[in-house]
């Protein structure tokens, strides 16, 4: 699979992750769909990218309000004729404990995190099945494969993404539609400033392991390369949190010692 002259649609694409997603795909020669709430943060990125009205679309779009997702596929669809890769980035993260967490926080995350990101691939997937081509990614965390703490919201909106798509998968390989899970460590962006605290407020600060993790165009580029060699996921991190996955998988409990004295911010 390749991006040029196909058309993809990233969300989250004001920053961090989604803007090197889309330099990146637009170095391939992709037609790109530009979605965050910041429609002046958008045009910016679209600018940096070097696109056009004719090889580009922004739409803003908030995740929490996807009740009118139809009419913004409607709208891409009109554009372009087709939606390729749709790559689902857009979220939040959290910075508290569970007991010190008001509901409404969780509620947000997993409306932003995941409804959100499944009300807009549910809106396109007919799309895709009728012309039995198309490939999603979901842009999910190592914490949507082990909890840690100050990230039970997250942890748990990026956990249920993985049921989601891994059973979105298996319904549809007769339709030829690809499902990519990729699942980055610390990442260097604003993430952990825009976290979500017990309060809902944002956090406003950089955590100390995102500073030494990788760079988000490292993240965009080996995400585009796993998704054009048709891979089913993806980990993107350091030695760290690659340690962390196998130990988990290979030794819950140890991990599960390790992981309570671990510096997670």
């Amino acid at each position: 699979m390749q991006l040029k002259g196909k058309t993809v649609w990233i969300t989250g694409a004001s920053s961090g992750i989604g803007r090197a997603l889309v330099l990146d795909c637009a170095r391939r020669g992709a037609n790109v769909v530009l979605s965050a709430r910041n429609n002046a943060q958008l045009k910016a990125v679209q600018t940096e990218a070097r696109l056009n009205a004719g090889n580009s679309l922004v739409i803003p779009l908030d995740l929490t309000k996807y009740s009118q997702f139809g009419k913004s596929v409607a709208q891409a669809l009109k554009k372009f004729g087709a939606v390729d890769y749709l790559f689902n980035n857009g979220g939040i993260s959290q910075r508290s404990l569970a007991h010190e967490t008001h509901m409404k926080v969780y509620e947000e995350i997993m409306a932003v995190n995941y409804l959100g990101n499944i009300a807009l691939t549910l809106e396109l997937l007919p799309h895709m099945r009728e012309r039995k081509s198309g490939a999603i990614t979901v842009i999910s965390s190592v914490a949507g494969k082990l909890g840690t703490p100050l990230r039970t919201g997250y942890s748990a909106s990026k956990f249920a993404l993985s049921g989601f798509y891994e059973a979105l998968r298996a319904e549809n390989w007769r339709e030829n539609i690809q499902v990519t899970m990729v699942y980055p460590g610390f990442v260097r962006t604003n993430v952990s400033i825009n976290a979500r605290t017990g309060s809902g407020k944002p956090q406003g600060k950089m955590d100390s392991a995102l500073e030494k993790g990788i760079s988000a165009e490292e993240c965009a580029r080996r995400t585009v390369d796993a998704v054009v060699a048709g891979k089913n996921e993806v980990y993107i991190s350091g030695a760290r949190e690659r340690f962390g996955v196998y130990m988990n998988r290979f030794f819950p409990g140890l991990f599960t010692k390790i992981i309570r004295k671990a510096k997670v911010t």
